[in-house]
């Protein structure tokens, strides 16, 4: 079971993970043992609430595929349950940055001080420039 936050768990049976081969140098145990995980969660048929389903299926993220599948590849440790536990901790971490409902924004207007501000700023920024051009001698 995985911890969400402190009203979300999720269950093993809704997390997919297979043992592949890590790619790379390695010698005789890359090429002989299975150490690498691919991790396979399908966001649509999970039990996650709706709008932790929504706000996961917004993020551009390249480890979700179209169809809603979050596939995450943990090869870096040697051990199999190290590469099991990485990928667990990334897909934990990934639900837990939808778990805080982003604060909506509320437009806002820059005060007349300070486009008055910006203005001048602008005018003396001119005048130093045009200070810069060639000087004609009477």
């Amino acid at each position: 079971m995985l911890v969400i936050s402190k009203h979300i768990t999720l269950p093993d049976t809704e997390i997919e993970m297979q043992a592949i081969r890590s790619q790379g140098a390695g010698g005789q145990n890359v090429n002989k043992v299975a150490t690498a995980i691919h991790l396979r969660f399908d966001v649509a048929a999970s039990s996650l609430p709706e709008p932790y389903k929504a706000r996961v299926l917004a993020l551009r993220d390249r480890r979700i595929s179209k169809e809603g599948v979050i596939v995450i590849k943990a090869q870096q440790h040697r051990s199999q349950e190290q590469n099991r536990v990485e990928a667990l901790s990334r897909l934990q971490t990934l639900l837990q940055s939808v778990a805080i409902a982003p604060k909506p924004r509320r437009p806002t207007r820059p005060s007349k001080g300070a486009k008055r501000r910006r203005l001048d700023q602008k005018t003396q920024r001119g005048q130093l420039k045009l200070l810069r051009g060639n000087v004609d001698f009477p």
